[in-house]
């Protein structure tokens, strides 16, 4: 069974944390303090943790950077607060991804099975695997995509950035961490660079560009992959 480690001060966070995840199905953790949390993920090794943010004994930001110096757990952080500066900040601190508060059941148990699913991925050789999402199939050791049966051409830079995708599926990448992750350089301004393609990406693999159901913009942050892969 899967067990999830919800590190939340507020015991309604915590029971709603539950109902969401009741489908999985999964063992739930729990701990109200971030030391408390910090203890039990050492030594039961949860398969995946949802973090808050405002916790009463240290900072959310300051869990996950510990927490990221020996584990590479599926790491959600569940915050009331709205600033993109602080959402960044705790993604490059090694979060995989955030929920704000309200947050939806349905949207909670989605992002959570997609962290899941990346971490099982981890394992296996992602060059030597053909991924299929609805009609697109994006061959990664031979550096092809198709969709509908027909080949789609692109650039270094689209390849780069959807391979990028493909192998972070489910997490909420920032503008700079795809910057270094395909341009691997220190200057230049991620955000005009990214849009410019991104824009080019979606025209050839979305089915409506328009209305991405793939790469997903998230406002003032980045983007995250969502396709929902076979592979």
């Amino acid at each position: 069974m899967t067990v999830v480690l919800v590190i939340d001060d507020e015991p309604q966070i915590r029971r709603a944390v539950r109902r969401a995840l009741a489908a999985l199905p999964a063992e739930m953790l729990e701990a109200a303090t971030g030391a408390t949390g910090l203890d039990i993920a050492a030594a039961a090794r949860p398969d995946a943790i949802i973090l808050d943010l405002g916790l009463p004994d240290m900072s959310g930001i300051a869990v996950c950077e510990e927490i990221r110096r020996w584990s590479r757990v599926p790491l959600l952080v569940l915050s009331a607060r709205h600033a993109e500066s602080e959402k960044v900040a705790l993604l490059n601190a090694g979060a995989d991804d955030y929920v704000t508060k309200p947050f939806g059941m349905d949207e909670l148990a989605a992002r959570v099975r997609a962290q899941l699913r990346r971490a099982q991925g981890e394992g296996t050789e992602w060059a030597e695997r053909a991924v299929t999402i609805g009609t697109l199939v994006i061959d990664l050791g031979a550096r092809t995509v198709a969709r509908d049966g027909v080949p789609v051409r692109l650039t270094r830079i689209e390849w780069d950035l959807l391979r990028t995708f493909v192998a972070n599926r489910g997490r909420t990448l920032t503008h700079q961490q795809l910057f270094d992750a395909v341009w691997r350089r220190g200057y230049g301004d991620a955000r005009l660079y990214l849009r410019v393609h991104i824009t080019n990406l979606r025209r050839k693999i979305e089915s409506n560009p328009a209305a991405p159901e793939l790469i997903i913009t998230e406002s003032g942050v980045g983007y995250r992959f969502a396709g929902d892969a076979a592979s």
